[in-house]
């Protein structure tokens, strides 16, 4: 099996995992990630408007929102890094693509911490998501620019034991679940 087949049977089994701990989760998922933002108060972070059956990291930010800068990814088009625009829990939102929502009014900003979403995840820091590259090219961009904090935002169900890596992919630099808090 080449790494395309890899990646897509791994996709595959995590999108199951995360459904069902998705269907499992009673709210609360995101008190982890508050304690570790709460660390970074007033630093420029990125968040993301969950889509599917996407852990929720919204009560997170709107916690982060109250002492900084707070964006949320926005495409711009494939093959392009993402860009970010400020988010506040009263923003108006509009649709975006592949679904997601994105604030009616632009206002850009470049975050120093970037929560990113996964569809699996290893301890060791490597992650697997949709297959598009927008963190992979936003990231490096980013840490070309500056430090810049990545922090995987999953179900601990969405944990595998290996992930095939390509040299463009960005580690993460911490996983962030809703029972744990892993370093890399």
């Amino acid at each position: 099996m080449g790494l395309t087949e890899d990646k897509a049977a791994i996709r595959k089994a995590a999108f199951a995992a995360r459904k069902a701990a998705f269907d499992l989760d009673a709210g609360g998922a995101s008190g982890l990630l508050s304690s570790v933002l709460a660390g970074y108060r007033g630093v420029p972070v990125s968040g993301y408007m969950p889509i599917r059956s996407e852990i929720d990291p919204l009560p997170a930010m709107a916690e982060a929102a109250a002492h900084g800068p707070v964006g949320v990814p926005v495409i711009r088009a494939a093959g392009q890094p993402l860009v970010f625009s400020i988010w506040t829990l009263d923003a108006e939102m509009a649709e975006g693509p592949f679904g997601a929502q994105v604030p009616a009014v632009e206002d850009l900003m470049q975050p120093e911490i970037v929560i990113v979403p996964l569809v699996a995840f290893t301890r060791a820091g490597a992650r697997l998501g949709y297959g598009g590259g927008f963190y992979d090219r936003t990231l490096e961009q980013l840490r070309a620019e500056r430090a810049t904090l990545a922090i995987g935002f999953a179900y601990g169900a969405q944990q595998v034991q290996d992930l095939p890596v390509e040299p463009t992919d960005q580690p993460l630099d911490m996983i962030v679940t809703d029972t744990e808090i892993i370093e890399v």
